[in-house]
């Protein structure tokens, strides 16, 4: 069973909330990574606090489980003051919007996760809000509708999205501070793993964690997802102990790799690899072969794949790369063993799917 795949209950998935919770860092200090990122956003919020003002707006761009969250709630206890948690598809309507901004007390930080996909009319009131901290209530329907002004208690807004390319450059500009969170390295991870443990109560020793760090994916959600699975093995099958032996033998159990690939990764590539020869392919003909919705297996697997230097999109399709074939233990086509990749960027998603 794959981390993609993992059936729970509700509670036992309220459980997890929990742990993870648990996990993270309460003060910048704190914060295992992103160095320059925690040093720009220190002199941001030692600012304000010397200037006792809320400081300016905070947007958090970067890939899923790097801590974004984890930072907006450490910005709020930096600051001493209380965090609204909302999210931008909670907020369908400009009213929903208005709602949350007329309740906020002054300085509250307001954490609005994946804030590209607020709604259109929310963040055009959104730009009054963060310049002007009014908001406009319209009332009344048709001609007749009126505007009337509201005032609001200054705040800081922390935004944080995946796909900061997809916010309108008026939000983006309302900015004071943007920062990009990059993947971790390996030696990060196993810092962040060890502390984790530490916190859990789970014994390990530096080899462990760095066979965990290794397989996840540079991302710290990953890593103490993975060593809350390496723990479970350890106290049903062992004696609760962690040795890289251990953790091979549990890691090898829910079908992660020593590159961090996992069920659905590995399904992506051999369907390449076996079913199209190598490539190209398109991604709703790639998604039809694994079993899987379009948006999952670009969103979920591709990046990954790309990064790691197995998969290429082209123009044409996705295309395996030599790297694949080895990792996969296949016998490449001559094309494919010669390194050479269908002309195209790595990066750049066709126009239209090619089938």
């Amino acid at each position: 069973m794959s981390t993609h795949d993992r059936v729970v209950s509700p509670a036992a998935d309220g459980e997890e909330q929990v742990i993870e919770a648990a996990l993270r860092p309460k003060r910048l200090d704190d914060f295992i990574g992103q160095e320059r990122v925690r040093e720009q956003l220190s002199l941001v919020l030692q600012s304000a606090v010397r200037r006792g003002r809320p400081p300016d707006h905070i947007m958090l761009s970067g890939p899923p489980g790097l801590g974004k969250t984890t930072l907006s709630m450490i910005i709020a206890a930096e600051l001493g003051q209380p965090m609204r948690l909302s999210s931008g598809p909670a907020i369908e309507r400009a009213g929903d919007l208005a709602a949350v901004l007329s309740t906020l007390a002054e300085g509250e930080v307001l954490f609005l996760d994946e804030i590209h996909r607020t709604a259109r009319p929310a963040v055009e009131m959104l730009y009054v809000a963060m310049e002007d901290f009014r908001v406009d209530v319209m009332v009344g329907k048709g001609p007749g509708a009126t505007a009337i002004p509201l005032d609001i208690s200054p705040f800081t807004l922390v935004g944080a999205t995946t796909r900061a390319g997809l916010l309108p450059a008026p939000l983006r500009d309302r900015f004071g501070f943007v920062a990009h969170m990059d993947f971790y390295e390996p030696a990060e991870l196993e810092i962040i793993i060890r502390r984790s443990a530490g916190l859990l109560g789970v014994d390990i020793d530096g080899d462990s964690a760095a066979e965990i760090a290794g397989r996840s994916r540079g991302t710290p959600r990953i890593a103490n997802r993975l060593l809350r699975r390496v723990r479970d093995y350890a106290e049903v099958r062992a004696d609760g102990v962690i040795t890289r032996d251990l953790a091979r033998a549990a890691l090898a159990l829910y079908e992660v790799d020593e590159w961090g690939l996992d069920r659905l990764d590995r399904a992506v590539l051999g369907s390449v690899l076996r079913r199209f020869g190598g490539g190209p392919v398109g991604l709703s003909t790639l998604a039809v072969s694994v079993g899987e919705e379009p948006e999952t297996v670009e969103v979920v697997a591709e990046p990954f794949l790309v990064r790691c230097g197995l998969l290429a999109r082209t123009p044409r399709g996705r295309v395996a790369t030599a790297a694949a074939w080895e990792h996969m233990g296949l016998t490449p086509p001559p094309a494919a063993s010669s390194g050479v990749i269908t002309p195209g960027t790595l990066f750049d998603a066709p126009e239209d799917d090619p089938e």
